[in-house]
């Protein structure tokens, strides 16, 4: 009895031992994938929804298959990973060999190879020079790396800034997908090149603003030098740019320096349609990604979104573009993110944004170049049209005739941000609705709301309106002093502040009740342009007090704030 039990035990420690010793070589496995290639695709299986939101608060996902989550570990995420013991399956690396690189600009475009980083330097520099009454060449900023993250204004007018709507394209912000990238040069190419002998194209160009940003993170395409050899979603501190940007869902996400300059630049614009471009599935993802309520415009973005992947499929085979509802999803019901530039894009700044997926493949052959073109290139045009349809107008002082920065709202229908703002140098606005009859109604401070009644939206026209602004008489003068922004006050979930520039740097937050008892005290680090943001679920309804202190300086700010719930 006693020598079955020791043979019984030897054999359970066996058996131990050999598993363990399984898990260590795949762990070892996985740690070599991403410390050579700088990441490491795996897939796992997932039983439900909320299990599939909770390991996207954590992991970068790149797709969700039926009950398959397809995940991309970093050096950043890989332990966490390990220590969640999940089942998972090691996806093979892209093969690389399909990234044919061009041995001249000539043949870069032919756009059925790779540029360098280099080449693709000297063509959008090349695109100023040949066009210069067409498109201006400037920088959103530089990588970790010091490589530009460049962009490519075109229009009739390149060196003004126009009164037209502005629109945005932009592209492989996951430096692994790489057909957006090829896709954008080549479009920018085709509306400088058919400037004059299109009349598609000159209506474009003629009427609004096109900014495109082919690569918006050159340090993961062109992660190992000049060249594209084995790319990375990431960044290269190993930070995934599109779950990045400043989200109320995930308020201390550590900003890098591509998103700083990337939510600067979009700020100093008033983009009202833009689109980024990635691959990995295909597909038209509209807002939300991080909610299940819709979007108050969700008919809109269904229908742009609609017609894009339907114009797609008139010159794709069946095949194509065919993923979820033919094509086109809303963000959340796909798989929900935090930290997106779609919904930072359509919330905080008052756009409207939608991820298009290009490529199945996220290395798209440098041979499928060309094709992914003729597939999408219809398309591209035709998403940009949108933002010449719907409301267009003016607001201004009934009185000075002087422009008016209105916030124009539709009630009973806007929500969570949807509402538009006029130009504050013109007093222009756009307001792309599903077609029917709106009231719209405009608010400036200092002056009366105007209610402007059945305004018709029609498919594919531009309806045209003026609104004059009275003047609430004998105004108090005031001084304009930089003091604290809080917004939406009352507050409900949260509140965002807005700094003054002498409250930029590392900061100490203090919020205290009317009787001046200590809620909440922490020090945060604040960046221009990029709204911090307070959790008030933890606090009681009723009214308290921010003190905000500058730590290198000493300064401190005071404001007052209302919670409801």
């Amino acid at each position: 009895m006693v020598k079955r039990l020791i043979t019984s035990l030897f054999l359970v420690n066996l058996i131990l031992a050999d598993s363990w010793s399984q898990e260590d070589l795949h762990e070892e496995l996985l740690r070599n994938e991403i410390s050579t290639f700088g990441q490491a695709r795996v897939l796992i299986p997932v039983a439900s929804k909320p299990q599939i939101a909770d390991i996207c608060l954590n992991l970068s996902v790149s797709s969700v298959r039926g009950k398959s989550v397809e995940i991309v570990l970093s050096p950043l995420t890989i332990d966490w990973f390990l220590q969640q013991k999940f089942a998972y399956e090691l996806i093979s690396k892209p093969d690389s060999k399909g990234i044919s690189t061009a041995s001249d600009l000539n043949q870069v475009l032919a756009w059925d190879v790779y540029p360098s980083y280099s080449q693709y330097f000297t063509l959008m520099k090349s695109f100023e020079t040949n066009y210069p009454s067409l498109c201006n060449l400037d920088t959103i900023g530089t990588s970790i790396n010091g490589k530009y993250v460049l962009v490519l204004k075109i229009s009739d007018n390149p060196g003004i800034d126009e009164d037209e709507p502005e629109t945005f394209y932009s592209s492989s912000i996951h430096g692994d997908e790489t057909g957006g990238f090829i896709l954008m040069l080549h479009l920018a190419d085709y509306l400088l090149q058919n400037y004059n002998s299109s009349s598609r194209v000159k209506n474009l160009v003629d009427n609004l603003e096109i900014w495109i940003n082919p690569l918006a993170n050159p340090d993961g395409t062109y992660r190992t030098g000049d060249v594209i050899s084995s790319p990375t979603r990431y960044n290269a501190n190993g930070y995934d740019l599109n779950r990045n940007f400043p989200d109320p869902s995930a308020p201390n996400t550590v900003k890098q320096k591509e998103t700083l300059d990337m939510v600067k630049f979009m700020r100093q614009r008033q983009f009202i349609l833009s689109a980024n471009f990635h691959s990995g599935e295909e597909v038209v993802n509209y807002p939300w990604d991080r909610w299940s309520r819709l979007h108050p415009d969700n008919d809109w973005f269904n229908k742009i979104s609609r017609k894009y992947a339907d114009t797609v499929h008139m010159k794709s085979p069946s095949t194509y573009m065919d993923f979820l509802d033919n094509g086109v999803t809303n963000g959340y019901d796909w798989y929900s993110i935090t930290g997106g530039r779609q919904d930072f894009m359509t919330y905080d700044l008052h756009g409207r944004e939608v991820t298009i997926e290009l490529d199945n493949s996220y290395i798209t052959p440098a041979a499928n170049l060309i094709t992914l073109w003729n597939y999408n290139w219809r398309s591209l045009l035709g998403y940009l049209e949108n933002a010449l349809y719907g409301i267009h107008g003016k607001v201004k002082d009934k009185l000075t005739s002087e422009p008016v920065p209105a916030k124009i709202f539709i009630v009973g229908h806007d929500a969570d941000s949807s509402q538009i703002y006029s130009d504050t140098l013109t007093g222009s606005f756009t307001r792309m609705l599903y077609p029917g009859t709106w009231d719209l109604v405009f608010s400036a401070d200092g002056y009366q709301d105007k209610i402007v009644e059945n305004v018709v939206v029609t498919d594919g026209q531009k309806t045209e309106i003026n609104v004059e602004m009275v003047p609430i008489s004998n105004p108090v003068d005031t001084v304009t002093t930089p003091v604290i922004l809080l917004y939406p006050n009352p507050a409900d979930k949260l509140i965002r502040v807005v700094l003054p520039q002498r409250q930029l740097g590392l900061i100490n937050i203090c919020v205290y009740d009317n009787s001046g008892r200590k809620l909440l005290d922490y020090d945060e680090q604040s960046y221009e342009d990029i709204p911090l943001i307070i959790n008030t679920n933890n606090l009681s309804q009723g009214s308290y007090n921010l003190v905000v202190t500058n730590l290198q300086s000493g300064i401190r700010d005071k404001s007052a704030f209302i919670v409801v719930h």
